[in-house]
């Protein structure tokens, strides 16, 4: 590296991005330097030649979309932030990783102003980015008019060589390709260098050949300082319209620092003072002040915000007259972006008579979602290759697909990690609403994206199907048992284990009105009992969460039974049985503990009165977290192991979830 680099304008800039990054990792004594040291120019070329932004107005729908996927890169998102005239001031800046701060060590979605998605779990950013990608091109099927487009924007974004190697990347890339989505465009930062070392200890594949091959454009640039190389290669990623694109930009981490480029020291630790005086001595930067930001260096940035201002008035004005030419449009426009449905939207949803039999709530379920599709046009998604089996192919609808992006079925392919990671992207775009579906056992593939719907609490919709040991013949491997527990104890998630075809009507349009972050709809695969609700208490107690679905009629009971899912059917008839022998037993539906517990004080009495201590819960998974429910002098009946392969009525009994091993229970806590 030469001792000196020119110090032109550019370079001026180039330079306060890295050192911006430098010092608020130094000051911070945390934080990874050596990514936003090597990915400056490329990030400066996209920021100030290309991308479409309007920093006054972050939210602006046809904005670009900027995805820094190395999130541990977090400084060099910020530095481009306040330098471009975001809500981000350089007290912001100083404050990096500290409490309290919108500076965080990795980038946080609703937290700091032109932060488009969380990122932080490599590869997680990558995937988020398909599914922006994907509801720009589905917005942009559904309403723009040859003479007035009104959705046209990239996806653009900055993946490390650690993101390379995750599996959701990879699963998210083959969508991405197979989609054709022209409007996506990654800028890799090939610096070689993970924490353990120089990357050929684990990672020698040619990146850019596995991506043709998942049909993507691809591009090399092999000096990840040359800004027009750089400059031009994103204007033929733009021009490339039938396909995604990478660009490859071989960087050095750590660049200037002369002891640590090049080095797994630049990564993820402070340069320390002397080779931060080295790196600004090697580059011709002031020693002092920290965090400079020459003049002219913020008056060259400005542009990024002029331009942006520019093009968004443009863009009001083509809004304005499609507003004028496509009034009814117009409505589903507000609609979508406020994630609003309709009115009268849920008018015809279905509603089961105990004479319509026996239905697998995953049935109900799919009969409900197809009511609503029609009144609710912003709802799209699909399945992990398994929308037979969880009903979730909208009948009125055609596939999501390359050259037909009205559709609004999506085929995710056995991907449930990019599934569910690029439902992410689809809600923080905005627009779309999405949902997902696979086997409930099959969350385990797609958990880190689920947690990430819940820090940002965005709403993506779960339909998650053969829901316990119930299945049956497919055997432990695919039968849940932990996940009831996992998904409950996840902070921000919504679970609704419906018991009968009414109660996943229900489900469903609660799910469409929910904002609250991501949604469970749990669902069970055999064929439940409809409750004849002239005798039992109306469905519509599961938007409380929890509710007496069958009472004693005498006042305080003796015994309260709580179950969720299939279970109730069990309750239901202990109830029965003991009734007979002069108990008083109450049964709870327990479908959302996370619904029950948002009511208020009062209510919560009504349905659990404290003066009842005997109480016993039924659900076949593990009994974490019921104790909340059924206090210090109840009981669970639950399943602490793994279940087995056998006809699911079989499996049941062999397992204790018996009425006579419920009422033995229930005996046993009214007469200690």
């Amino acid at each position: 590296m030469s001792e000196r680099a020119p110090q032109d304008l550019e370079q001026r800039c180039i330079n306060t991005i890295r050192f911006l990054s430098v010092d608020a990792v130094q000051k911070a004594n945390s934080g990874h330097p050596g990514m936003p040291m090597g990915a400056a120019p490329a990030a400066y070329a996209l920021w100030t030649k290309h991308l479409k932004v309007n920093p006054a107005d972050p939210a602006w729908p046809d904005r670009d979309r900027f995805v820094l996927s190395a999130g541990h890169g977090s400084m060099l998102l910020y530095s481009l932030l306040h330098l471009c005239g975001f809500d981000l001031s350089l007290d912001d800046i100083k404050a990096f990783r500290q409490w309290g701060s919108r500076t965080p060590g990795h980038p946080e979605h609703g937290l700091t102003p032109g932060v488009e998605t969380t990122t932080g779990p490599l590869g997680q950013g990558f995937a988020n980015a398909v599914g922006m990608a994907i509801a720009e091109a589905a917005l942009a099927a559904r309403f723009n008019r040859p003479a007035h487009p009104v959705v046209d924007h990239f996806t653009y974004v900055m993946e490390s060589d650690g993101g390379m190697m995750e599996g959701v990347g990879s699963e998210a890339a083959s969508l991405a390709g197979h989609l054709g989505l022209g409007k996506l465009i990654v800028l890799y930062d090939d610096n070689h260098i993970s924490i353990e070392g120089n990357t050929d200890i684990a990672f020698t594949e040619d990146v850019c050949a596995r991506f043709a091959a998942y049909e993507w454009h691809t591009q090399k640039v092999g000096d990840g300082n040359d800004v027009a190389a750089i400059d031009a290669a994103l204007a033929a990623a733009k021009a490339e319209t039938s396909r995604p694109s990478l660009i490859a930009v071989r960087s050095h981490i750590g660049y200037g620092a002369p002891h640590k480029q090049d080095t797994a020291a630049a990564h993820g630790e402070p340069l320390g003072p002397d080779e931060v005086k080295a790196a600004k001595e090697n580059l011709g930067w002031p020693l002092e002040p920290d965090f400079l930001v020459p003049d002219e260096v913020r008056a060259a940035f400005a542009v990024v915000g002029e331009r942006g201002a520019a093009t968004q008035a443009r863009w009001e004005q083509r809004l304005a007259g499609w507003r004028a030419a496509e009034t009814e449009l117009a409505g589903a426009w507000d609609r979508a972006w406020a994630r609003e449905p309709a009115p009268g939207w849920d008018a015809g949803l279905p509603v089961y008579s105990a004479a319509d039999g026996a239905l697998a709530t995953r049935s109900a379920a799919g009969a409900a979602l197809n009511a609503i599709a029609p009144h609710v046009p912003t709802l799209m998604g699909g399945s992990g290759d398994l929308a037979p089996s969880t009903n979730t192919l909208l009948k009125t609808s055609v596939s999501f697909e390359a050259g037909c992006y009205e559709g609004r079925n999506l085929h995710f392919g056995v991907r449930e990690h990019a599934m569910a990671s690029s439902a992410n992207g689809m809600s923080v775009h905005g627009g779309v609403r999405p949902y997902v579906a696979t086997f409930f056992v099959f969350t385990d593939y797609f958990r880190p994206a689920m947690r990430l719907a819940a820090l940002m609490r965005q709403p993506v919709i779960y339909v998650l199907t053969h829901d316990s040991i119930g299945l049956g013949e497919d055997g432990p491997t695919h039968q849940p048992i932990e996940h009831l527990a996992i998904w409950r104890a996840t902070p921000g998630c919504t679970l609704i284990r419906p018991a009968d075809a009414n109660e996943a009507v229900e489900a469903w349009r609660i799910a469409v009105t929910h904002h609250g972050g991501p949604i469970a709809l749990v669902l069970s695969r055999q064929k439940l009992p409809t409750l004849d609700r002239e005798k039992y208490a109306p469905a519509a107690g599961v938007r409380r969460g929890a509710y007496v679905l069958a009472d004693t009629g005498v006042g305080i009971p003796d015994l309260i039974l709580l179950a969720s899912g299939s279970e109730v059917q069990l309750a239901l008839a202990a109830q029965e049985r003991l009734s007979a022998e002069g108990v008083a037993v109450r049964v709870v539906s327990m479908a959302s503990w996370e619904l029950f517990r948002a009511q208020d004080a009062a209510y919560r009495e009504t349905v659990l009165p404290s003066a009842v201590s005997a109480r016993l819960a039924v659900e076949a998974g593990v009994g974490q977290g019921w104790r909340e429910w059924v206090g210090d002098g109840g009981d669970v009946l639950c399943l602490e192991r793994f279940g087995a392969s056998a006809p699911g009525e079989r499996v049941f009994a062999e397992l204790g979830f018996t009425t006579d091993e419920v009422c033995r229970r229930a005996r046993a806590l009214i007469e200690a």
